[in-house]
């Protein structure tokens, strides 16, 4: 049982989190990126509990507001929100009033006169979540904006590799697939170079966005010279839903030349990690055999810890919050 903490005071123990909100990793220190993983850590063992929920979040209102689609990342957020004892509330999109044409200004405007402590939001626009963030007056935790960022992600991923290497400094990331449109490849950039990885992206000319380099990172356009002594492989979806034109010839050669199979994986080294965010799509960027391999992959391991790396975001979001309002800082 997680060990209750009173709702009108900052847990005293906890170092303060210096961002009244989370909206992007690259605003984050390797400092900040260590206060979310160690918290994380301590929740994974919370989160397999059978016995009930904790009440380190009572008395807070925790609103989802997904403007896109979203099967994981909602339900992780509202099991993270609800194991830590917060009211949540899912907010449908689909039949509110952004449907019959409210401005995202006025729908930060209704949201203030609700009182939520974090709004966690999902946007197809990149920029939108930071926008909402500087008219609400509550902390918002950034769910994915448009191809920007999905720090929550790159968080999760991040725990799934250090529990299992131990760290992530040294290692050799290969993040192959559409790597143009992934605001998870975004995230990991950021996340895996600030903490010292070395990062490659593998991808076709047309799903490597231009300048990569310039994050810190090595591009690949062959699959083999990519995954060579890689110690971590990072599959990633076609985002067919950003896509405008024609990005690859068809699926079928996709596969053949980037889609991750027994052999193209022996270049990475034989104890090589295998992990996507999910949704797969078996057949396009990734062969069954190698998604279901017990020994190496991970992408179970993704989806369990995304809850406890939630719940932490949440913890220090909101004893940020609380620490703020403690002392009479209430402005945005």
């Amino acid at each position: 049982m997680i060990p209750p903490r009173p709702a009108s005071a900052p847990r005293p123990d906890l170092p303060r989190f210096r961002h009244r909100h989370l909206l992007a990793i690259s605003e984050l220190s390797a400092d900040d990126i260590g206060l979310l993983l160690d918290t994380a850590d301590g929740y994974v063992a919370a989160n397999r509990a059978t016995t009930g929920k904790g009440t380190t979040l009572a008395g807070v209102t925790v609103m989802n507001l997904f403007f896109e689609s979203s099967t994981r990342t909602r339900t992780s957020f509202d099991l993270a929100a609800k194991r830590l004892g917060a009211d949540t509330v899912n907010m449908s999109v689909a039949t509110s009033s952004i449907k019959k044409g409210e401005t995202l200004i006025d729908t930060a405007l209704t949201l203030n006169a609700m009182h939520p402590d974090v709004l966690v939001v999902r946007h197809p626009e990149s920029g939108a979540v930071s926008l909402l963030s500087q008219k609400v007056h509550c902390a918002v935790l950034n769910a994915g904006d448009g191809s920007h960022e999905h720090p929550t992600q790159a968080l999760l991923d991040a725990l799934t590799i250090r529990r299992r290497r131990g760290g992530i400094e040294g290692l050799t990331v290969a993040i192959c697939g559409d790597v143009r449109h992934s605001r998870v490849a975004r995230s990991n950039i950021h996340l895996l170079t600030t903490l010292g990885a070395q990062v490659r992206v593998v991808a076709p000319p047309t799903l490597l966005p231009s300048s990569v380099e310039r994050l810190g990172v090595s591009a690949h356009t062959e699959m083999r010279a990519g995954l060579a002594g890689a110690d971590i492989v990072m599959m990633l979806r076609l985002q067919r839903e950003r896509m405008q034109g024609a990005y690859v010839p068809s699926v079928r050669e996709y596969f053949r030349f980037y889609g991750l199979d027994q052999d193209k994986l022996r270049a990475a080294k034989p104890d090589a990690l295998i992990m996507h965010p999910g949704p797969m799509n078996r057949g396009v960027e990734i062969d069954s055999t190698v998604a279901d391999d017990i020994q190496r992959s991970v992408i179970l391991d993704q989806v369990e810890l995304g809850v406890a790396v939630r719940m932490a975001c949440l913890d220090l979001l909101v004893d940020r919050l609380r620490y703020d309002r403690a002392a009479g800082r209430t402005d945005r």
